[in-house]
Parts: C-alpha cells; structure tokens; sequence
C-alpha cells in the first residue's frame, strides 16, 4: 500500500479553545488517505475543531490503545471503523460513556455508538454480484475474498452477494481471510487457482484484494480465464479496469465518509445538538452512495483519487 499521507497526527493549528476530535481507521490504504482528505477539508472550514487521524493495523487491540489514549487527551468525539465489532462492542460501550462515538465504514450494530456512518453494504455486495454476471456470463465457480470476516462490512457485502449470485448458474466457494495481510492476500488467490484450476471469477472485498487476486492470476498465466470483481478505488485496480484486467469496482465514498464524520461530531461537540437534531436518523445509519466503475470510467476515477492524495500535501 502507498505510504499514508499526514497520519500521524491532527492539523498543524491547535489552541486551547479547539475543540478536539479524533478519527481511528482500521488499518492502511488508499482509502483512508482519502477519508483523510474529506476530514481535512471539514476540519479547515472551522477554526474551532482539531481532528487527531490515526491508523490502526488490522487488530482490535490496536485501535483500543489508541481509543484508549485519545480519549485520555480529551477528545469530545470519536469516529472510528471497527475491525472485530462482535469483540468490540464492550469496549465501544466503555468509551461511549466518556465521549461521543460514531463507527464510519465498518459498523458495531450492538454497541451504544451514536449512529453507523458508511455504505449500505449489503447492497453493495449485490452490486458485486452484478458485475460478477457481466463479467461471466456463462457462469462458474468464484472465491470471495477480504481482510478481516469478522467486521460488519466484510459480513454485510459478502452477504449481499451470495444473494445476488443466488440462483443463478455461478457457484459460490467460499469467503477466504488474509488480516489485512497483502502477501497472504496473494497466497490466497493461489491457492484458489491451485485447488480449483477452474475457477471462473475471484471478487475482493476490501480494497488491497483485487491488486493482490490480479497478482496471482497473471502470476499463474490464467488472465484470461479468471475474471476479477474489485471494491474501491486502488490506484492499481482503477487502471486494470481501463486495461481490461478488471471487469469493474465497486467504490464507495471515503472522502464524504471522512468530511461527514467531523461535521457531524463538530455538531454534537462544538454546537451541543442531540443526535436527533444533528440529523441522525432514528434507525442511526446514515448511508452514503456507492459508484460502480467500469472501463472506460478508471482513469477519469484515479485523477479525480489522485485530487484527494494532493490535497494533503
């Protein structure tokens, strides 16, 4: 993954009138780099928040060090993507009772978080079946793959496509995890060519698998064969679609993830709103559009990504 951009930390203004507010990611990429750029862009509209963003590394135990210590600092507000949210809805309740807590991207439905800010991604998993039909019409086996299988996200859109894909003439294999591991990620995709040489597409739910899937199959000279089903907006996967390597993506919106995320702790902090007066909805998910991308659409799609990176600099 490219290095991240300005992670370390909150906005270069601070002063004892900032109202601080904090933002946990559950690990690295692209993405939240530009999750990143959508909290900076709120953050500069209002000189009376500081944002701290910081970047987990796949385990639940980092992020609560990191929760832990944030709110030890005196944040008022805490937007975070859960990695494992069955295992962290006790410790999502524990801050609760210290601060305002939004989960973004990767939800805890159980916990006492304030509201579910992200994709509806069980939607978005039917949307991958889609492109999983364009793609192999013929129909065959495919293997699904993600970081973590425990988190909402991962659950929700590997849902949406079993029921998308459900009675029609392509087999499900199965869901195969690689904790957020890139060369697992790899190891992964050839195992699936060596165990079952015929299959027909391989679909990544997580950003990094389509790079790592499109790795193997090349790798393996069955390019031709296997077809590859994205999520997000990798560099790497937004130019494969363009190339033909990639049949398409689907992209959610980190950007408005991160610049909604902090007007709306800003309102609840800064401007003292209950939840229901900020504008979260009584079923507190508040959910924003995805985009499908196809070829023909990638390259325009990585100069508009590349706008994000550049606005961090």
């Amino acid at each position: 993954m490219l290095a991240l951009i300005g992670c370390g930390g909150g906005s270069d203004a601070s002063g004892p009138n900032k109202t601080k507010l904090a933002f946990v990611t559950n690990g690295a990429a692209d993405f939240w780099i530009y999750c990143e750029a959508g909290i900076r862009a709120a953050e500069k509209e209002h000189d009376d928040i500081m944002v701290d963003f910081k970047v987990g590394d796949g385990t639940a135990a980092k992020q609560k060090q990191m929760a832990n210590d944030l709110i030890v600092r005196g944040i008022k507000a805490l937007s975070i993507s859960p990695t494992t949210p069955g295992e962290q809805t006790e410790m999502i309740n524990t801050w609760a009772e210290k601060t305002q807590v939004l989960c973004v991207d990767s939800d805890a439905p159980d916990s006492n978080r304030l509201t579910y800010l992200g994709t509806d991604n069980v939607d978005a998993g039917r949307q991958a079946g889609l492109l999983v039909k364009e793609a192999i019409p013929q129909g065959g086996k495919i293997m699904v793959f993600v970081g973590l299988g425990d988190a909402q996200n991962a659950v929700e859109r590997y849902q949406g496509v079993k029921e998308a894909l459900a009675g029609s003439n392509i087999e499900v294999l199965g869901l195969m995890t690689d904790e957020m591991k890139q060369d697992k990620a790899r190891r992964n995709a050839e195992d699936t060519i060596t165990k079952h040489p015929d299959i027909a597409g391989m679909v990544g739910l997580w950003s990094y698998n389509a790079p790592a899937i499109l790795k193997a199959i090349e790798s393996a000279g069955k390019a031709d064969q296997v077809k590859v089903i994205a999520f997000d907006e990798d560099p790497v996967t937004l130019a494969a679609i363009d190339e033909g390597r990639i049949h398409g993506t689907v992209c959610q919106d980190p950007y408005k993830f991160g610049y909604d995320s902090v007007k709306l702790m800003r309102e609840l902090t800064v401007g003292g709103k209950s939840a229901a007066d900020a504008g979260v909805p009584t079923n507190k998910q508040i959910l924003v559009p995805t985009k499908l991308v196809r070829k023909g659409e990638g390259m325009a799609y990585l100069d508009y990504c590349n706008g994000l990176k550049d606005s961090l600099k």
